[in-house]
């Protein structure tokens, strides 16, 4: 592991937590602060990126964890992992745009794969990534995920996950094998 990304801690969030959550996800995605990193939305998406709500749900809910990223108190990245049909769902990834291309997505992805296959047991890792984000398909794809073919609608018409700027927009599921035993 590099050496920035030995000085990280990982904790659950909590619901004190949402209000920065909520800023540390939009900055990512979202306007113009996250045209400093590479996985901005901004020219396909406005609005949120997450809903509050949502996000009390997810951090409430059993077999569900929204984990934080931080060195030194400073938060740098966070990611929501939870079970849904049999395998580990991981979303709302973000990580600070102007830190974004130095490893810590990596130890991130690293620690959600590692909390589903070793604590939760479970054999797999989904996700969903919007198609038309070629470059972070690739990502994926370089640390083990596959593309499925298994496409979901884009849920137009919902202002609490974005605003789309385009009509053509859907999901594709990635999936990785996690070898976890059971």
């Amino acid at each position: 592991m590099n050496s920035p990304s030995a000085a990280l801690v990982f904790r659950a969030a909590t619901l004190g937590d949402i209000p920065a959550l909520v800023d540390l996800v939009t900055s990512a995605y979202r306007g113009d602060s996250s045209r400093q990193g590479w996985t901005t939305e901004a020219d396909i998406l406005d609005g949120n990126r997450i809903d509050p709500e949502v996000l009390r749900q997810d951090i409430e809910r059993p077999r569900s964890r929204v984990l934080i990223a931080e060195r030194e108190g400073q938060w740098l990245a966070c990611a929501h992992i939870c079970e849904q049909d049999g395998g580990g769902y991981f979303g709302m990834f973000s990580v600070r745009p102007d830190r974004q291309g130095g490893g810590l997505g990596r130890a991130v992805l690293s620690e959600a794969e590692r909390i589903v296959r070793d604590e939760w047991k479970l054999p797999v890792m989904r996700m969903t990534v919007i198609v038309q984000r070629e470059e972070l398909i690739a990502w994926y794809e370089r640390r083990g995920y596959r593309r499925t073919g298994e496409y979901k609608p884009f849920p137009y018409g919902d202002e609490r996950f974005g605003i789309p700027r385009r009509d053509d927009l859907r999901f594709e599921m990635l999936v990785k094998d996690l070898g976890a035993c059971s």
